[in-house]
């Protein structure tokens, strides 16, 4: 205490402290303007494209550079169906993954299938996509579709999803490579969360008489939900906006397609595919608008993810 009597250190200390405190401001403050410029470097982009086709955009299946036609319907089509797929196929799987290391897992096995998991998400994305090209796609075609036109393609309602040629390539298949991609970054979340629950709250569970399945429902997930949404969120994030995996086997096809089994595009694949060779200034900047779309997607879904959260936040401690 005997430094901080004297006036003038004690002046040191506060300056250091505001020189502190407003350089981690700048830092906030430049996330901020990055993410402004991003976007205001693609409404700049996008300007021709937007002027051009309007709102219409947004509604038409075309996409011809020949002819400059564009329209965003395929690629957001494809964007969201295979990130749907991802998530409907992923979170059951990430669940009882965590769920299994967390309660059920012998303590010699935990740590090597943990790291395991966590080695999954460093794979780079290019090689899920020439791994599901080469080997998983043909498997599929020649296995699985078959099966499923088999099984699902007469259903009604719902056969049309699974009708068309087992090529193995589409948005099935895009789908599915996107869940094993997205299933190690929600599940690591989901187990690290399920892992700061505190023991007593279960042991106090089990004490009573509940089984594994009751502490899980009862205790553990309303004392995560919070971070099992957030975990969610990351994986759909990522599903979102990857790239060259996608790219490998959606199949890349301009024409809308209603059969899951059927090759289509995602606005991330458009993107890699003829951004470089993009010829004309409408061409350019409709690839961009589509890019844009991709920003606004990301924002809504975030955002709406945050919504949730705070709203869960609010509810807890409140009688269900």
């Amino acid at each position: 205490m005997e430094k901080f009597s004297n006036p003038k250190e004690m002046q040191r200390q506060m300056l250091l402290d505001s020189l502190f405190r407003n350089t981690t401001r700048v830092f906030a403050f430049l996330v901020l303007a990055t993410l402004i410029g991003i976007l205001l470097a693609l409404l700049k982009g996008a300007l021709p494209s937007i002027e051009t086709f309007g709102p219409g955009f947004y509604i038409t299946t075309d996409w011809d550079p020949v002819a400059e036609k564009f329209g965003a319907v395929v690629p957001i089509f494809g964007t969201l169906v295979t990130s749907i797929i991802a998530l409907l196929i992923g979170v059951p799987i990430s669940f009882g993954i965590a769920l299994f290391l967390t309660e059920l897992c012998p303590t010699w096995l935990k740590r090597p299938l943990g790291i395991a998991v966590e080695l999954l998400a460093g794979i780079p994305s290019i090689i899920y996509g020439m791994w599901g090209l080469f080997v998983f796609a043909p498997l599929f075609g020649t296995y699985i579709e078959p099966f499923l036109l088999d099984v699902f393609g007469n259903l009604p309602l719902i056969g049309f999803l699974f009708q068309g040629a087992p090529m193995g390539i589409g948005m099935f298949t895009a789908g599915l490579i996107l869940a094993i991609m997205v299933i190690p970054f929600i599940a690591s979340v989901m187990r690290d969360v399920f892992e700061i629950v505190p023991v007593m709250l279960k042991e106090s569970a089990y004490g009573l008489g509940s089984t594994t399945w009751e502490v899980v429902r009862y205790v553990v997930l309303p004392y995560t939900k919070t971070g099992v949404v957030g975990g969610i969120m990351l994986g759909l994030g990522r599903a979102l906006g990857e790239t060259m995996a996608v790219t490998f086997v959606i199949g890349n096809s301009s024409r809308f397609a209603t059969s899951l089994l059927e090759p289509g595009n995602s606005i991330s694949s458009a993107l890699a595919n003829e951004f470089a060779e993009a010829s004309g200034k409408l061409h350019l900047a409709s690839l961009i608008h589509l890019g844009l779309i991709l920003f606004f997607i990301t924002f809504v879904v975030l955002a709406c993810s945050k919504l949730l959260l705070l709203r869960l936040k609010q509810q807890e401690g409140k009688p269900s």
